[in-house]
Formats: C-alpha cells, structure tokens, sequence
C-alpha cells in the first residue's frame, strides 16, 4: 500500500473516530442524555448539541456526497450517510429529545449556518434523500434563526448562508441578508487574500473558520440570481485561492502551526480554506495537491494523537493539542469543537485524484531542509 493510500485510510478512520459519538447518539436520540458539556458557562447546554451536529457535517459532508462507493470505504460512507439523515432527523423535530434549539439565546443562528453549509455541501445525501417531513422540519429550523440579529463581523455571513439554503430548497429567502454579508465583505477585504472580521483586522484563523469558504460557497450558489453578486464571483475566488497559499506556507516542517488568536480549540478546523480549495482543485499553480495531503496530515496526526484529544468515552475535549481546558473562550463547549472536521473536505474527491496521489514536501519542509521553493508574492489589492 502507498503512503498516499494510507493517508486516506487515516483520514477515513480519524473522521470515524470524532464523527461516531455524536452521530451513534443521535441515532438512538440519546445525544442529549449521553454527551458531555465541558466548557466554562452554564448554559452551554442550550447550544452544544446543535454545535455538535453542524459543524461535524459541515466537514464530513463531501465525502457523503462523493467518496467512494465501493469496498470499505463505500460501505462506511452509506452507513454515515444513513446516520447524517437520521440525525439530521433526530435534531429538527420538535417531538425528538435531542430536538436542538434554533431560537433561544444568539448562538443558534452560527451553528444553523453550518448545518446549512452541511446541506450545500452534499445537496443529494443530505436533502434530497430526507423525507419530505424532514426537509420540513429543516426548512422551519433554519427560518426559526430569523429572531436573531447576527453580529457585525463574520456572523452576516451564518445568515447569508441559511438564506443562501433556503434558495437552493425552494423556499423563500431574504435576498438582502445575502446582499447585505457579500457587500459589507468587500467593504472589509484588506487586501493579499485577508478579510477584517468586521471593520477591523484580527489575526486569527476566522478567514478560514468561518468568511472564505462560507463567503465562496455561497457567491457560487447565489450569482446567478444578480449581476452584481456575479461580477464579485471571480475576485472572491482569487482571494480564497491566495489564502490558501498563505496557508499552505504556515505549516511547519513538523506538522504545527502558530497558536494565535481566537477559537484555537477548533484544532485543525483552522485548515478548512487550505481544504476547501483543494477539495475545489483551485489549489495555486505553485502547490501540489499532494504537498497540501502531507501537510494536513502531519497536522492532523500531531493533533489528534496528543494525549487526551478524546475523553474516555471517545469525545473531543477542549484543547488545541491535547486537552487544554483553559484555552477555551468563553463561548467554547464540547459541541464546538466538532469544527475540527472541516479539514476532511478532501475526501469528497476521488481516491484517483491527485490530491490522493504521490508524494510531496509542503513549503515550510522544503525551506528548512535546503531546497529550493517558490518565492512568495502578494495579491495586489482591487
């Protein structure tokens, strides 16, 4: 077996691994009985259930829609596919235990958006095969976030985006909630592929978290509806694809990253532009896709094996490379870490892509061990 195979043989079992809890509960509707919330406040209970589910599909939900179909990983991927349903199922209706809240308290209208972007994701696997009663209960879930006001910062976009789903069901939309998260981000573009999360600059990895791959997903589903969202598409893409370099060139030749900022607890979360663009093979002439492969990995692997990165019933803890407690904000509980997933984008392209195929030194490797490497250039402002 290659390296390259044994990379996604990796990912598929680390994926199983984080995904199992959380999907097994909700199958049985015993995700609110069963699950631990650690975190800092109390009513983290109110939230981290639907944290949970969101952001662990928003990740998982590529290769639902198309990893492999055949031998193990076929059979694994339709048996998580089946359990994404009935999750999906168990939290969107109101006579379910585990149903989830969408309506009290501010944090609903972030993890609905990532539920959303779920479902955006893997539109057959995820919607199109839910019952009509399902979809439903989707539909009212996600219009239920309307009450809440999102933020001036990158929460225009959690709107945007249940809006920008709601368009692709069927259903009505707020065309100005979309309008409004793609305009004010260009109004924060600050230039060399980096958003402001607001009107200011923050250094931290929310261009990744959360404003590149929301802001591209939702520009190429909603474009063809105005000319003015249309003639954005190209420039927003750009901006993504330098990011993505960026990205690429902050992994070490070890497998680590700075620790700066906020929501470090999301652990390899922070990788989910890098992902998202290989997934979209819009990956920079000067990167590999297979260098990108080892250096997530080396992430992945550095993280995920750190001692107490799992509890001992196999939940995530909070923590940026083991359980590290202390590290987590305020608004951070078990549920939110489920956001690491979203570096697994990658196994939504097929085991023969390149991405999955030879092998590769990513930058940092390269420059520290003598060779040569592409010299890095700005993306000029416009």
């Amino acid at each position: 077996m290659t390296e390259a195979n044994e990379d996604r043989i990796y990912w598929i079992d680390t994926l199983s691994r984080i995904a199992q809890p959380v999907l097994h509960h909700l199958t049985t509707r015993q995700l609110k009985e069963k699950m631990p919330v650690e975190g800092k406040l109390d009513d983290r209970p109110i939230y981290t259930h639907l944290e949970a589910l969101a952001r662990l599909l928003t990740g998982m939900a590529p290769w639902l829609e198309s990893g492999g179909r055949d031998g193990e990983e076929g059979r694994l991927r339709s048996h998580y596919a089946e359990w994404a349903r009935d999750a999906i199922d168990a939290g969107t209706d109101p006579t379910s235990p585990d149903f989830m809240n969408f309506s009290e308290g501010h944090q609903p209208i972030v993890d609905a958006a990532f539920l959303a972007h779920a479902i955006l994701r893997a539109p057959v696997e995820l919607w199109e095969k839910l019952e009509p009663r399902v979809q439903h209960n989707v539909v009212e879930a996600l219009k239920a976030t309307r009450t809440r006001k999102p933020g001036f910062n990158n929460w225009l976009l959690f709107a945007a985006m249940i809006e920008t789903v709601l368009y692709r069901a069927g259903s009505d939309w707020d065309r100005m909630r979309v309008d409004y998260a793609i305009r004010q981000h260009e109004e924060w573009y600050s230039g060399d592929g980096v958003y402001g999360d607001g009107p200011e600059y923050h250094a931290d990895y929310y261009n990744s978290f959360v404003i590149q791959p929301m802001l591209v997903d939702i520009i190429e589903a909603v474009s063809g509806e105005d000319e003015a969202w249309a003639a954005l598409k190209d420039g927003i893409i750009e901006r993504a694809t330098r990011h993505a370099v960026q990205q690429e060139r902050l992994i070490s030749p070890e497998g680590t990253f700075p620790a700066v900022g906020r929501s470090l607890a999301y652990r390899f979360g922070a990788f989910q532009l890098l992902s998202q663009v290989a997934l979209q093979q819009r990956l920079d002439p000067s990167i590999e896709p297979a260098q990108v492969r080892g250096a997530l990995t080396a992430v992945i692997r550095r993280m995920i094996e750190a001692p107490g990165t799992f509890d001992d019933n196999g939940w995530l803890t909070i923590g940026f490379c083991g359980h590290q407690p202390e590290i987590g904000e305020t608004y951070i509980s078990t549920g939110s870490v489920y956001l690491c997933a979203a570096v697994f984008l990658p196994l939504g392209l097929s085991a023969d892509d390149a991405f999955w195929q030879g092998e590769a030194d990513w930058t940092s490797k390269k420059a520290w061990s003598g060779q040569a490497f592409p010299i890095d250039k700005a993306l000029r402002k416009h």
